[in-house]
């Protein structure tokens, strides 16, 4: 049996550094803006495959990927941010605490890669 941390993942489980963003919108000078991803926090976490596909957007190819991402438990995580990990970029869709004890957080992302 693995050993596990006391909140319900095998120790060693959450392996991947991911930095938190979150947008932020900037004015451009002209009454519009740019909006550009500030860092949150960077946090340990574990990063599962769940499914793929392809489609096409403005006449390109495009790969479409979910993933379910668990981390330790943090409040201010919700869809709208995104999680980096280097060059790639996981988009938070949903946020949820699974069994309602505070200790984990599931998030389900997609990630797109052109």
């Amino acid at each position: 049996m693995a050993e596990s941390r006391g909140d319900g993942a095998p120790v060693g489980a959450l392996r991947r550094r991911l930095v938190l963003e979150s947008a932020a919108a900037t004015p451009d000078g002209l009454g519009g803006g740019t909006q550009a991803f500030e860092t949150v926090a960077a946090l340990w976490a574990q990063v599962e495959f769940l499914s793929g596909g392809e489609h096409w957007r403005r006449g390109r190819p495009e790969q479409a990927a979910t993933h379910r991402v668990t981390m330790r438990w943090r409040a201010g995580v919700d869809a709208g941010q995104r999680l980096r990990d280097g060059d790639r970029i996981f988009d938070i869709r949903a946020v949820a605490d699974p069994d309602g004890s505070r200790r984990r957080l599931v998030c389900l992302v997609l990630e797109i890669t052109p």
